[in-house]
């Protein structure tokens, strides 16, 4: 495919051609989504980050954000629906499941193999609400998924289930209403979600559903989920700053069209700041790289850094997607106006991944403006 300069001038060519003028639409129409979709397939976008010896191209961390970031600029639904796979993706290839990775990984990049992902009930506090019990060949599963993103779009989802030992056991299945045996899948109908709607979010019901030991990606300690939660609280930034851009992109177009002198210093204060964040937000990423290369204790000064900047790059697409609201004055609050979706894509990116110190981060810093 190319180096990652130039994986990432093809990407941002195909979204401010081809997504960016019809994000009002995809954000819209299921159909639309799915066009978009099948562009990045067909350029072969969507295992960015997938190994070599499966195909590629593997591109460096910060690249991946800058493309993540580029997403989200053009259309937060896209965004949210291709982000569910390449996670998949590289949850996949960090698998000991050889047979596995080799079925699902080469046809991951280009559409043939699509698939989703749903563990955050791994999160939930009390009992386990998807459970996973040993068995001749494989396992049962019995439980709720409360959130999966991509339905009628991605086949398939890695599924996270508790074991009685407190582990989780992460394996792929249908992502379908579907009977097998004594087991079973229910799906549900599709949420109606006030943003990002066509990315097909639903819950699904399982019933002793087999799963195949071949369809078993890992098995990790329990408490894995907080502790992945923790390393990816910059991370999950990055969509935030995708979406303050586009607020700003809005914002910058009001001004020209309209030429007043405060509506250009407001997009200037603001781009200044997104830039400030976006760049302590790379430092916190490179951060958590560097640990993970070299282990050792996080400080609890690091962890509130961590925090800090989710907690200002949530405030700054909140800001941003305002700012583009004001700037378009009563045409803003039209569905057919892209600062409309922007700002209710900002209220996704606040809630995206959050936990409890996020959410509290996120409060303080709010409060902190007051």
């Amino acid at each position: 495919m190319g180096n990652d300069t130039e994986i990432l001038e093809t990407a941002v060519q195909y979204l401010t051609n081809e997504v960016r003028p019809r994000a009002q639409e995809i954000d819209r129409e299921p159909e639309a989504l799915k066009k978009a979709l099948d562009g990045l397939c067909a350029l072969d976008l969507m295992a960015l980050k997938r190994p070599q010896s499966y195909g590629g191209p593997a591109i460096g961390e910060h690249s991946f954000r800058i493309f993540q970031q580029e997403v989200a600029r053009t259309s937060g639904s896209l965004a949210f629906l291709q982000t569910q796979h390449q996670s998949a993706v590289g949850m996949i290839a960090k698998s000991e499941n050889a047979a596995l990775k080799a079925e699902y990984l080469p046809k991951m990049g280009n559409g043939e193999k699509l698939v989703g992902i749903g563990f955050s009930q791994l999160r939930r506090p009390g009992p386990a609400m998807m459970t996973a019990k040993p068995c001749p060949g494989g396992y049962l599963l019995t439980g709720s998924v409360p959130w999966i993103t991509g339905y009628t779009y991605y086949p398939e989802f890695l599924i996270g289930a508790t074991l009685a030992s407190g582990e989780a056991v992460f394996a792929v299945v249908p992502l379908e209403t579907t009977r097998e045996g004594s087991g079973s899948i229910k799906v549900s109908e599709p949420m109606e979600l006030a943003a990002m709607y066509t990315a097909m979010t639903v819950s699904a019901e399982f019933d002793n559903w087999f799963v195949p030991d071949e369809k078993v990606a890992f098995i990790r300690p329990q408490g894995w989920i907080q502790n992945n939660d923790m390393i990816n609280i910059a991370l999950q930034g990055h969509f935030a700053i995708g979406c303050a851009q586009a607020g700003l992109d809005v914002l910058q177009a009001a001004a020209e069209k309209r030429g007043f002198a405060f509506l250009k210093d407001a997009h200037q204060r603001l781009a200044s700041e997104l830039e400030a964040c976006r760049t302590e937000t790379d430092e916190a990423q490179a951060a958590i790289e560097q640990e993970q290369s070299q282990p050792g204790e996080e400080t609890q000064d690091v962890m509130e850094w961590r925090l800090k900047v989710r907690a200002w790059a949530i405030d700054l697409a909140v800001r941003c997607a305002h700012a583009a609201v004001t700037a378009s004055s009563g045409a803003a609050n039209s569905l057919g106006h892209p600062a409309q979706r922007i700002y209710r894509e900002a209220l996704v990116y606040t809630v995206s991944a959050q936990t409890t110190p996020i959410m509290e981060a996120t409060l303080n810093r709010l409060m902190s403006r007051a």
